[in-house]
């Protein structure tokens, strides 16, 4: 098997690499994660324009990526400096939905996803669902002139600065099961539909939803009405490759810092680097750091496999993710002892976001059991 990145693909990543270099410094995204909006809408437009959004996508939708290796990619570069922009939610997760449900007229969302002018969220994980993705409280009721919703969704990423929702709903069948879940896109603005932002631990923003009698034309339906479990696991399947590409570029950028704090703090004359202990560890989280590559590389080339392989890796990839993450969090903090800790060091923010990847699309202890579940099956 070849490793090696196309052509295109290192040119992508090149590219994206020089400009976040250049447009994306700490103090600058520290800025912005603080911000009211939790994000910076002409930067997000700069992205767009650079064609970074479009990679995420495949052509038949306008976009001239798409595949596992095009996630990985970017959500590599974009965990290097730990971006706060809207492109999980937004692009991967309710941009997927809608390319792959959307009927014409709803495709058109798309493509205004894709030059950054418009920004959809994606609102399907509720206060009870604990990671499962079959567990839908959430109720859509057919009305005489299209729909109705009932329910609550939770911890939904720029929902503030969105001016679309992907909203996951039962329209049949107990709370538990995969099938009767259906989606729908429900504008902002939407009467009955309310919002309780917050800001997020490691930056940005999210909020949680509230959905009381929301009325929806019939057209706001996206897909076959029952039939949308399929679509969300695959979208989700894909969130987790760009988490754990993500993971692994902040584990790369928190390893560099480290090296190099080693070899320039001096103990007893010599740099501590020189120290057959530190040498150890860092060797060890080395060794972490590939393992978590490999998991990258098997998780973007599973999604195109069967759903049991493909659910089985990427379970496998993402307890990697958590793990790994955890101990490179935890191991270049105490390398670097207490300046490692300080608000002003990038270091410290790098460790949140780590640890706080851990808990998005299903953390090490749920992925670990789906993992063995899966197995059995």
């Amino acid at each position: 098997m070849n490793f090696e990145h196309s052509e295109d693909r290192k040119m992508l990543a090149d590219s994206l690499g020089r400009f976040i270099q250049l447009q994306y410094p700490f103090e600058k995204r520290d800025a912005i994660a603080k911000s009211p909006a939790g994000y910076s809408a002409d930067l997000w437009r700069e992205f767009a324009e650079l064609g970074i959004v479009g990679a995420l996508f495949d052509p038949e939708h306008g976009g001239y990526g798409g595949a596992g290796d095009d996630l990985a990619v970017v959500f590599e570069a974009l965990g290097r400096v730990l971006v706060v922009e809207p492109f999980l939610g937004n692009a991967v997760l309710a941009g997927g939905a809608i390319a792959k449900l959307g009927n014409a007229s709803q495709q058109e969302i798309v493509a205004q996803i894709i030059d950054g002018s418009r920004i959809a969220a994606f609102a399907h994980a509720e206060p009870e669902s604990r990671y499962e993705l079959a567990r839908v409280a959430t109720r859509a009721e057919r009305t005489s002139d299209g729909w109705k919703l009932n329910g609550a969704k939770a911890v939904v990423q720029h929902a503030e600065a969105a001016d679309l929702f992907v909203v996951s709903a039962r329209t049949s069948g107990a709370v538990d099961v995969a099938e009767g879940i259906s989606l729908f896109l429900v504008p902002a603005k939407t009467p009955g539909l309310a919002l309780r932002g917050y800001p997020l631990i490691d930056g940005g923003r999210a909020a949680d939803l509230t959905l009381h009698d929301v009325a929806l034309p019939a057209d706001a339906l996206l897909g076959a009405e029952g039939e949308a479990f399929a679509t969300i696991e695959e979208v989700v399947g894909r969130g987790i490759v760009a988490l754990c590409a993500e993971s692994l570029g902040a584990m790369s950028v928190a390893k560099e810092a480290t090296l190099d704090y080693l070899r320039t703090r001096k103990q007893f004359g010599v740099p501590i680097g020189t120290f057959q202990a530190l040498q150890h560890r860092m060797a060890d989280m080395l060794i972490e750091i590939e393992q978590m590559r490999s998991a990258v590389i098997n998780a973007a080339a599973a999604l195109g496999d069967e759903r049991g392989a493909r659910e089985r890796t990427l379970s496998a990839a993402k307890y990697t993710c958590g793990k790994t993450g955890r101990l490179v969090a935890e191991e270049c903090i105490q390398l670097q002892g207490g300046i490692g800790t300080t608000w002003e060091l990038p270091l410290s923010h790098y460790a949140k976001r780590l640890v706080m990847i851990d808990h998005q699309l299903g953390d090490e202890d749920y992925h670990l059991a789906r993992y063995i579940a899966l197995g059995r099956q």
